[in-house]
């Protein structure tokens, strides 16, 4: 069972109720008799496991190691760049 809890709109006395969820809420405060809220309050979360948090990403030797190698080409071009150079020394040897 779920406990809620309520707050006087008169006096501010605030109580709990533990309540099947098809009761009704409670309307009326045990002190005064006045007009009561039932008070909303946030679920917690708890995130598990990893990649939640900027930390978790990467390590610290895989970005050192990726911000090092700044005049890499991607596989397309090295592999274009060295078909363009096999092809030139080619025609070179045969003149």
């Amino acid at each position: 069972m779920p406990l809620y809890e309520y707050q006087c709109q008169e006096c501010g006395l605030r109580f709990e109720r533990r309540q099947h969820f098809t009761d009704q809420p409670v309307t009326v405060c045990p002190e005064c008799e006045g007009p009561v809220v039932r008070l909303i309050h946030p679920a917690g979360i708890i995130f598990k496991g990893s990649g939640f948090y900027v930390t978790d990403n990467r390590s610290k030797s895989s970005t050192a190691v990726a911000g090092s190698r700044k005049d890499d080409k991607p596989a397309e071009e090295k592999s274009a760049a060295k078909t363009e150079t096999g092809a030139s020394a080619a025609s070179d040897s045969k003149t």
